[in-house]
């Protein structure tokens, strides 16, 4: 079945690169796809598509045309604007399935948008990094119209996905409460170690953190998490705006979590650092271009 399904994938980022090796090595068709960043023929998304996973569309109708199902893996402030443009071309019956990371309210807004062309929109949120299970990934799907995804989501490879509810948003609100620990700790932990580095007491601080949380290795968890801030550092930002948005829908300000998205933006202007390993000689690196920025200040 899963060889016959026409797949399309909007966004072409990290999670759609993912998602399209795992589909072809599942025998999938050659998935479409598209992503803003081909306009660039040097950009990340344009440079991986010398790998041969996807046919490259000119645009989200073209990708879409046709597709049996459609997936939105965009980062957080154009998940409204995927789903409009893709939403032009959207066959009735096809599955969007929406992966981006963003506040209950907004993925209304793009379920509204699918639906009104006769699509199916679902729901899905995300609830672990995509890089370790890849397409096995633990997902929560919601909607109306996730029960149905799942009777093919099974042949697609979506081994970790779960229906959640039939509600749009639910899925949603436990992936941006997540996110207000993940992120908000990979910002807390990037502004620590730092500040740790210059007084020299990061030791200390790691082994105290070890008391806190037994059993992790805390200094390759820092590393770890400070290089996801500083590889992925506006996409989180954009993530963290809109679980500021899903925490003051509750009627909460989002204090933590406007913080984490500052933090996290500021570390994304580093990302070539992002590899360097381990703990020491990263924040080490960090520090450097820390002082040189504080030189050419007026």
């Amino acid at each position: 079945m899963s060889t016959a399904l026409r797949i399309a994938l909007v966004g072409f980022g990290e999670v759609g690169q993912t998602l399209a090796t795992d589909l072809v090595q599942r025998e999938v068709r050659t998935p479409t796809a598209w992503d803003l960043l081909f306009r660039d023929p040097d950009s990340i998304p344009s440079r991986a598509l010398r790998a041969g996973s996807v046919r490259a569309a000119s645009g989200a109708a073209e990708a879409v045309a046709d597709a049996d199902v459609v997936i939105s893996a965009v980062t957080a402030a154009q998940c409204v604007a995927a789903a409009r443009d893709a939403s032009e071309a959207l066959a009735p019956g096809t599955f969007f399935v929406d992966l981006n990371s963003v506040a209950p309210r907004t993925k209304s807004e793009a379920a509204a948008i699918v639906n009104a062309r006769g699509a199916r929109y679902v729901e899905s949120a995300v609830m672990s990094p995509i890089g370790p299970r890849r397409i096995a990934s633990p997902m929560l799907l919601g909607g109306p119209h996730a029960a149905a995804f799942m009777e093919i989501a099974r042949t697609l490879g979506f081994a970790g996905a779960r229906v959640h509810s039939d509600v749009i948003g639910q899925a949603s609100a436990a992936k941006m409460c997540r996110s207000v620990v993940v992120k908000g700790i990979e910002a807390l932990i990037t502004e620590s170690m730092l500040t740790a580095r210059h007084y020299g007491v990061e030791p200390a601080v790691l082994e105290s953190l070890r008391d806190l949380f037994p059993g992790a290795d805390w200094s390759t968890l820092a590393r770890y998490m400070i290089s996801r801030s500083l590889k992925h550092g506006r996409r989180r930002a954009e993530e963290m705006r809109e679980v500021a948005r899903t925490v003051a829908d509750a009627g909460i300000e989002p204090d933590m979590s406007v913080a984490a998205a500052r933090r996290q933006d500021w570390a994304a202007q580093f990302h070539g650092l992002a590899e360097l390993e381990p703990l020491a000689p990263m924040l080490d690196a960090l520090r450097a271009a820390l002082d040189r920025a504080d030189r050419v200040q007026p």
